[in-house]
């Protein structure tokens, strides 16, 4: 089977009028005209809205830093997920992952070890399907690159939080994904896939 590589492309988008936002954001898509600039607005990721303030240039440099802009970071993240484009990943091992991933504490791990489904409480649930339901819907995850596959999984989460999550306010969003809760989940997310790629399911128990 051949597989695709994973390319990411960085693209701001801003408004002329003073008040409208900056938008941060990757996408799979090259931006080289009107029509592909549509088709990036619709297939981003990990993008963040910027208000139009005094503090703007430097929310840009903090933008900088989460949506990780190095060359060196890039080329690293670029061989990881592409490695795990090539790992299969089943829908049960999906759901056990992301269930690990969105605990929000050891009570609720040692329940999910032992079985004890009728322990979690209601948020977690939600939580939990929500997550599933945006890796199995959301049409950037039936590419070549993350349908059913490790990348898939991990994509599915950061997703979640960047895409489907409601927050207060895109403050309360970008410091939940630069240093809150999201940025806790995406990180144990990864491990957990990085885990995985190495040793398979047994990452999971």
């Amino acid at each position: 089977m051949k597989y695709a590589l994973i390319e990411q492309f960085l693209f701001l988008t801003t408004s002329h009028d003073g008040f409208g936002s900056i938008t941060a954001s990757f996408t799979p898509i090259r931006i080289c005209c009107q029509n592909t600039l549509n088709a990036a607005l619709r297939n981003r990721s990990n993008a963040i809205k910027i208000r139009h303030t005094a503090s703007a240039h430097d929310r840009l440099k903090e933008a900088h830093k989460l949506l990780g802009i190095t060359n060196l970071l890039a080329k690293e993240m670029e061989g990881v997920f592409n490695q795990w484009s090539k790992v299969r990943i089943t829908d049960k091992q999906v759901k056990k992952l992301v269930q690990i991933a969105m605990a929000p504490n050891k009570e609720t791990l040692q329940n999910l070890q032992t079985g004890k489904k009728d322990e979690f409480s209601s948020v977690f649930t939600n939580m939990v399907d929500n997550v599933l339901e945006y890796t199995a819907t959301s049409p950037t995850q039936h590419m070549e690159t993350t349908k059913g596959t490790l990348f898939g999984a991990y994509n599915g989460v950061t997703g979640y939080f960047q895409n489907v999550k409601n927050y207060k306010d895109t403050e309360t969003k970008f410091k939940s994904i630069m240093a809150g809760n999201a940025f806790g989940k995406a990180q144990t997310t990864f491990d957990l896939c990085n885990e995985f790629a190495q040793i398979g399911v047994n990452a999971l128990n």
